[in-house]
């Protein structure tokens, strides 16, 4: 378990103001915000790569504020992962080991043992300079976790990699967590990562702690403003009725509109979507009818990167987003009907009753 307690960093460019987190033994905690947040200081200082002069970090009961990063047992990956060139990808394993005098046949099991769990046992013996974006991750954090780590932390680990492979590794991320139950902090900017990985979502801006939550929680229950235009202030429709349909899949009226909801489990009281998962038609669109309604655009709010579009489709206020260049060729009005389109796999669902 990881403690921060009131934690202060002033540097010229970022800084931490007061926090105070609780990390439990075991969870994956995602701390999300924008560019500047400080994010990538609080890893830093958990890893003991600042000297600390406001505040205190607690590992398992331990104080460790003013301990090496040697002496923290923490493995910690950097955005750009600085795997050294000049080794190969069992040699940039083996270099944390080599280190700490692991005996040679503890390193050799060691190796074997997350280059399985990892999937790169294939390319053991080949140059890291030739390895690709998703290969280069893998070797990172094997490396990390290699001196058998309690703690390793991620810094923007999917940020060089293209979005079919990041989308691949996270799930590939989230099974080599449960299969190995390291206590993992992971910072990001990045939404759907946040929700796809963590246990808990901390949300940090401008250095400060906002909210700490679960991700359905956080997406439904935003305890302030700066949480709600965060993560882009979601519909939210209150579900009347629910009805399961077959497995995986349940029917939900939202005032006049029936919406399938990719869900298995108690009844629903709440759906969310985010404005930029609702796509707006001006004519029909092709294909199957799921999730497909009409609706009449009751407002039209520009914004330096988008536009939004307030649209009333049975008796809900859904807001739309889209790109300038997507409006302007749509020709779309106060008072015009449209078709919209709610993304089924994008649909958040909450069961509580707050």
């Amino acid at each position: 378990m990881i403690e921060i307690k009131h934690l202060s960093v002033k540097l010229s460019e970022f800084s931490l103001k007061d926090i105070d987190l609780t990390i439990k033994d075991k969870e994956y905690m995602v701390v999300l915000g924008p560019t500047g947040a400080g994010k990538t200081v609080l890893l830093e200082c958990i890893a003991g790569l600042y000297k600390i002069k406001q505040g205190e970090i607690i590992i398992d009961s331990k104080r460790v504020t003013h301990l090496t990063p040697e002496e923290r047992h923490i493995g910690y990956v950097p955005q750009d992962y600085v795997l050294f060139p000049f080794l190969n990808v069992t040699e940039n394993i083996a270099f944390g080991l080599k280190q700490a005098r692991y005996p040679k046949k503890t390193m050799q099991e060691r190796i074997a043992v997350l280059a399985d769990v990892l999937g790169i046992s294939h390319i053991l013996e080949r140059d890291v300079r030739y390895l690709s974006g998703g290969e280069r991750q893998r070797v990172s954090i094997a490396r990390a976790l290699a001196p058998s780590v309690d703690i390793l932390l991620l810094d923007e680990p999917f940020s060089n990699l293209d979005q079919e492979t990041s989308k691949h590794l996270r799930l590939e991320l989230k099974r080599i967590h449960r299969q190995l139950g390291v206590t993992t902090v992971h910072v990001t900017h990045n939404q759907v990562e946040a929700e796809e990985l963590a246990d808990r979502i901390a949300v940090l801006n401008n250095g400060k702690i906002e909210q700490v939550d679960e991700p359905h929680e956080l997406f439904f229950a935003p305890k302030n403003q700066v949480v709600s235009d965060f993560i882009g202030a979601p519909n939210i429709l209150d579900c009347e009725h629910c009805q399961t349909l077959v497995q995986g899949l349940m029917k939900v009226s939202c005032k006049s509109l029936h919406i399938i909801v990719p869900h298995d489990g108690n009844p629903i009281r709440r759906i969310a979507l985010f404005p930029r998962d609702i796509y707006i038609s001006g004519t029909e669109p092709p294909g199957p009818q799921v999730n497909r309604f009409q609706g009449t655009i009751t407002g039209i709010q520009p914004f330096a990167a988008s536009v939004k579009v307030a649209i009333n489709a049975g008796g809900n206020i859904l807001q739309a987003e889209m790109s300038h260049d997507i409006f302007d060729d749509m020709d779309l009005s106060v008072g015009k009907e449209v078709f919209i389109i709610l993304k089924l796999r994008r649909i958040r669902v909450y069961e509580g009753g707050k």
